[in-house]
């Protein structure tokens, strides 16, 4: 298993309470897929260097995780299909 930093970005206009579950919703995903979530860091709204999606800011979310590299692909593909995602990118360490 390898181990990776994903930043995600949550939509500045996605309610607090919906941003826990979506942070929880993928912190469950990636141990129920043989991973294991070293560290979530909630790093907060901060404002975008150029609009995306017409937006101007968004709640930034840091994982320190261990994972399979299959399952790193397939938990990528569901974020971008998750709504109140904006932008996701994984870095092996």
């Amino acid at each position: 298993m390898n181990k990776y930093e994903l930043m995600f970005i949550i939509a500045s206009d996605v309610a607090e309470e919906n941003r826990e579950a979506l942070i929880e919703k993928f912190k469950a995903y990636a141990e129920a897929h043989k991973g294991k979530v070293e560290g979530v860091e909630k790093l907060g709204m901060k404002k975008f260097a150029y609009p995306i999606n017409f937006k101007n800011e968004g709640f930034y979310v840091l994982f320190n995780l261990e994972m399979p590299a299959e399952e790193v692909d397939a938990m990528g593909k569901l974020m971008n299909i998750t709504d109140g995602i904006v932008r996701q990118m994984f870095v092996r360490k």
